[in-house]
C-alpha cells in the first residue's frame, strides 16, 4: 500500500498564495482610486501614467536585489520584512499631498514589492517537486489575479463609504497581518518544519542510490551568485525578452483598464467596478489551466521543453489575436469579452514562464526569476506611460495594436529560441554535481 505523501507543502502554498493576492490588491487599488485622485489633485492622464509607472520602475530596479536576498538569506526573513515594508507604504499613500509625493511613495512601494515574486519562487522551488512547479506557479498567480479582480467592486464600495484614502489603510493592514502569519508558519526548507514527514520529503526531494532523502544543493546557500554565467547565457536573455513582451501587454489590465472602461467605453462607476473584474477573473482561470496542462504534459512526455512551449506559444498568439477585436468592436460589452479572452490566453503563459525560471535557475531560481522580472517590469513601466501619451493624443486603439505586435514577437522567441531544458548557469553544472554528491555523502 502506497503511503500518503503528506499535505504540509500545500498548507505552506496556501499561505504564499495569500501573499500573491495581497500584492495585486495593493498594486491595483490605485487604478480604482485614480479618477478620484485625478479630480482632487487636478492630474491629467499623462501625469497619472507617470504615477502608475513610478511603482513599476522601482519594481524593475528591485527585482535582482530582491531575488538575490531571497536566495542568500532565505524566504522566511526576506518576505516578512518586504511585505511589512510595502504594506506600510500602502498606508502612507493616503497621506500624499501632490504629484511628487505620489511619485516618491509609489517608488518606495515598488521597491518593497520587488522581491516578492522572485523570493516566493525560491520558496516554492525548495518545497515542491519539478512536476508540481507549473501548478504551484499557476495557483499562486491565479490568486494574484483574484486579488486584482476583487479590487474593483471592493474598492468602489470602500471609497463610497469612507473615501479613497481609507482604501489604502485597509489594504495595508492586510499585509501586516499576513507578515505575522507567514513568519509563524513558514520555514525555509521542509526539513526544518515539524509538519513535514519522511514520505512527503521523499516526494519533494527523491532518494539517492543508498535510499537516503536527497538534500537541496547549498542548503545555507552561501555560494557566490554566478552573475557572469547568468548574464552571458543566451537563454537568460531569451527569457527576459519573452517576459518583456508579456508584461507590456499585461500592464494595461492592472493600470488603465478601469479608466478605459469609464472614459472610452462610457460605463458607469458601478458597472466598471464589476466589468473590470471580468478580464482578471478570466486571467485567474488561465493561470490555473496553463500550469495544470504544462504539468500534465511533463508527466506524460517527461519533456520540460514540450510541456512549457505547448502552453506558452498558443497563449501568446491567442492573447494577441483577441486584442484586435477588443479595440475596434463598437459594442462595449463585446470589447470587455474580447479583453477577457485576451487576459485568459495571456495568463496561461504566466505560470509556465515562471515555472521555466525555476527550471533554468535551479538553486539560483530567486536571482534568475528576479532578472527575468526586471526585464518584464521595464516593459511594465513603459506601457502605462505610452498608453497615456497615445490616449492624450486622441487614440484609444493604437495602444492595443502595439501590444498585439509585441506579443507576436514574444511568441516567436518562445517558439524558436527559448529552451526550458537549458540551465542559465550551465557553466556551473560540473561544480553543482560535485556539491550535490558532497551533500549526499
Amino acid at each position: 500500500m502506497k503511503k500518503k505523501q503528506g499535505k504540509a507543502r500545500w498548507l505552506i502554498l496556501l499561505v504564499i498564495c495569500f501573499m500573491y493576492l495581497i500584492t495585486f490588491m495593493d498594486r491595483t487599488n490605485i487604478s480604482i482610486a485614480a479618477p478620484y485622485i485625478s479630480k482632487e489633485f487636478e492630474f491629467n492622464q499623462v501625469t497619472m501614467g507617470f504615477i502608475f509607472s513610478a511603482f513599476t520602475w522601482a519594481y524593475a530596479i528591485g527585482q535582482v536585489p530582491g531575488g538575490w536576498l531571497g536566495d542568500k538569506f532565505g524566504p522566511r526573513n526576506i518576505l516578512t520584512i518586504i511585505v511589512s515594508f510595502w504594506s506600510l507604504m500602502t498606508m502612507v499613500t493616503a497621506h500624499a499631498v501632490g504629484y511628487y509625493s505620489f511619485l516618491i511613495i509609489r517608488f518606495l512601494f515598488g521597491l518593497g514589492e520587488a522581491g516578492a515574486f522572485p523570493t516566493a519562487t525560491r520558496a516554492m522551488q525548495l518545497w515542491f517537486a519539478k512536476e508540481e512547479r507549473g501548478f504551484v506557479q499557476g495557483l499562486t498567480h491565479a490568486f494574484s489575479r483574484l486579488g486584482a479582480a476583487i479590487v474593483p467592486p471592493l474598492a468602489v464600495s470602500i471609497i463610497a463609504l469612507w473615501g479613497w484614502r481609507s482604501l489604502f489603510y485597509i489594504f495595508g493592514a492586510a499585509g501586516i497581518i499576513w507578515s505575522i502569519l507567514f513568519f509563524i508558519v513558514y520555514r525555509n526548507i521542509p526539513e526544518e518544519h515539524k509538519w513535514v514527514k519522511r514520505e512527503e520529503l521523499i516526494h519533494i526531494r527523491g532518494l539517492d542510490e543508498k535510499g537516503n532523502v536527497n538534500k537541496p544543493i547549498n542548503l545555507k546557500n552561501n555560494a557566490k551568485v554566478p552573475w557572469k554565467a547568468i548574464f552571458s547565457s543566451s537563454n537568460m536573455w531569451f527569457l527576459m525578452i519573452v517576459w518583456f513582451c508579456w508584461n507590456y501587454a499585461n500592464y494595461f489590465f492592472i493600470t488603465w483598464l478601469p479608466t478605459y472602461l469609464l472614459e472610452y467605453r462610457h460605463f458607469s462607476i458601478v458597472k466598471m467596478g464589476f466589468l473590470a473584474s471580468l478580464p482578471l477573473l478570466a486571467g485567474m482561470v488561465g493561470d490555473l489551466i496553463g500550469g495544470f496542462v504544462s504539468d500534465k504534459v511533463l508527466k506524460k512526455s517527461n519533456s520540460i521543453k514540450l510541456a512549457r512551449k505547448i502552453v506558452a506559444i498558443p497563449g501568446l498568439i491567442g492573447a494577441a489575436i483577441c486584442l484586435i477585436p477588443a479595440a475596434i468592436v463598437e459594442n462595449p460589452l463585446m470589447s470587455v469579452y474580447c479583453l477577457s479572452a485576451s487576459a485568459f490566453f495571456l495568463e496561461c503563459v504566466n505560470s509556465t514562464t515562471w515555472a521555466t525560471a525555476m527550471d533554468v535557475g535551479g538553486e539560483y531560481s530567486g536571482t534568475v526569476s528576479g532578472v527575468m522580472n526586471m526585464a518584464g517590469n521595464i516593459a511594465g513601466a513603459l506601457s502605462p506611460i505610452i498608453f497615456g501619451i497615445l490616449v492624450q493624443g486622441g487614440s484609444w486603439n493604437l495602444p492595443f495594436y502595439i501590444s498585439t505586435g509585441i506579443l507576436l514577437v514574444g511568441s516567436s522567441i518562445w517558439a524558436f529560441f527559448l529552451n526550458p531544458n537549458r540551465s542559465v548557469v550551465e557553466k556551473l553544472n560540473l561544480k553543482e554535481k560535485i556539491t550535490l554528491k558532497e551533500h549526499v555523502k
